[in-house]
Order: C-alpha cells, then sequence, then structure tokens
C-alpha cells in the first residue's frame, strides 16, 4: 500500500519510458482515479510525426488545451477520491514546445501559454522514470503505434536529455527519480512491490531508485 500522504502522484519521463503503464498498475494497486494524456486524441499527431515543421504548433497547442482542460477538472474535483495517479505533469508541457517548435512558434507558444496560465493542485509526489534512448526507441517500437514507428533514437536522446534539465531544477514536490533501464512495472510484479516498498521508505525531498537499492 501507498502512504496515506501521496493522494496525488504524477508518473513522468520520455516517450517510451513506461509511465502510463506505471500510472495504471499504481491505479489498480490502490483503488484511486486515473489520470492519462490519451496523445491518440490529439488529431494532430500522426501528422506530425510524418510532417514535425509543419505540425508541430497544432500538435502542442492542443496537447496545451487538453492538459489545461484535464488539470482544471482535478483541481474542480478538489481531490475528493483517496489517491489520483496521472501519467503526466502540466508543468513539462513547454518541454516539448521547446524541443519542436521554431522560435516564432514558440514565443507565440509561451504568449498563449502564459495568457491560460493552467494550473493543477501541486502532486504529493512525481515519479520521473529514466531510460537511455535505445531502450526508449526499442520500447516505442515495441508498442506498435504507426505512427512512431519513424521516431529517431536522437529525437528520444533530446528528450531524454531535455526531461533530465528539467527534473534537475525540480523542487515544486517530492522526486522519486527511478532508473527504469532494469525495471518492468507493467509485467513483473517483484518490480512493482520493490517500488512500492521504496515509495513507503521515501523521507526525503529528492530520492533515487535503482534495481537492488
Amino acid at each position: 500500500m501507498l502512504p496515506t500522504r501521496f493522494r496525488y502522484i504524477a508518473v513522468e519521463g520520455p516517450i517510451g519510458v513506461g509511465k502510463t503503464s506505471l500510472a495504471r498498475r499504481l491505479a489498480d494497486a490502490t483503488g484511486g482515479d486515473l489520470l492519462l494524456e490519451n496523445p491518440d486524441d490529439n488529431p494532430f499527431l500522426a501528422r506530425f510525426y510524418s510532417d514535425k515543421k509543419r505540425y508541430a504548433l497544432q500538435t502542442q497547442l492542443f496537447f496545451l488545451l487538453a492538459r489545461t482542460e484535464q488539470t482544471a477538472r482535478l483541481s474542480q474535483a478538489g481531490l475528493f477520491s483517496p489517491v489520483t495517479i496521472a501519467d503526466f505533469l502540466i508543468e513539462k508541457d513547454p518541454l516539448f514546445a521547446r524541443l519542436n517548435l521554431d522560435d516564432t512558434e514558440f514565443a507565440l507558444y509561451q504568449k498563449i501559454h502564459a495568457d491560460m496560465a493552467p494550473k493543477a493542485p501541486t502532486p504529493d509526489l512525481v515519479i520521473y522514470l529514466q531510460a537511455p534512448s535505445s531502450l526508449l526507441a526499442e520500447r516505442v517500437r515495441r508498442r506498435g503505434r504507426i505512427y512512431e514507428r519513424n521516431l529517431p533514437e536522437s529525437y528520444l536522446a533530446d528528450l531524454a536529455r531535455l526531461y533530465s534539465e528539467f527534473f534537475y531544477h525540480y523542487d515544486s514536490s517530492p522526486l522519486l527519480i527511478v532508473n527504469s533501464e532494469n525495471l518492468n512495472f507493467a509485467d513483473k510484479t517483484a518490480d512493482f512491490e520493490l517500488l512500492l516498498k521504496r515509495l513507503n521508505d521515501m523521507r526525503g525531498a529528492r530520492e533515487f531508485f535503482n534495481l537492488g537499492t
């Protein structure tokens, strides 16, 4: 079981790292509410992967609007559920914008983002999953989404670097940084139970979890 102080948990990390699978597992284990990004709902995403320059801005703005609506509902609900598990953190949205937009588009994105001022309750815990870009690419290929099949490993490496920079400075919530290279939370119960134990043992504001530690 999770400590009762963790009522709102956000799982984050780059594409293919397994954040949605872990969020589902945590929600199942706790009986909590599950808040997912649902990237397949973005009508521009498949076109973005085939023509990034043309569709980057539309894709990013759709995600910004969707994430803002989801987190607004979360705020209005007042976290009445005993536990809420999300597979995204609204604060990371500019990270993708910085990677995918040119300077003019990014300036427009920043203005829209500032005007919307998306807000969400601060998570009681953020779980940041890490993995090498080669493993991210393997996991992306394995899940078989057609529009991701030509996603280059270099893009995943750049994204992983930006995530690392983002969480290096992140201090809004307690943070557990998890090296998921040798862990499979979706399919291996023993790995998931190790993570639950690590969560129960957390005492600091920033801690690390590797297999066997």
